[in-house]
């Protein structure tokens, strides 16, 4: 009789790290089709639930962005979609 050794389960190796004490740059937010990342920021405040920015940070948003820099790697992906992007509702002339 032969015995099937039952399979390991798996975890993802992943690693949540929210951010403590005084925050050093205000992230871009990731949003959905149709979402408006004011009020994603502004409900995730209320509720203490946390964000993902763009650049994979997540945190629990409690100050005022606007007196922070914007995070350069946050910056570079929006640019970098909003450069893919562009154009792409357009209609080639004719």
């Amino acid at each position: 009789m032969s015995s099937v050794a039952p399979l390991p389960t798996l975890t993802p190796d992943t690693e949540e790290v929210t951010q403590t004490g005084e925050p050093t740059a205000a992230h871009i937010v990731k949003t959905d089709p149709g979402e408006n990342a004011a009020a994603k920021v502004l409900e995730a405040r209320i509720y203490g639930t946390p964000l993902e920015a763009l650049c994979g940070y997540v945190w629990v948003p409690s100050r005022d962005p606007k007196q922070l820099p914007i995070c350069e790697e946050c910056k570079s992906i929006y640019e970098m979609y909003r450069a893919f992007n562009d154009g792409l509702n357009e209609r080639p002339e004719e």
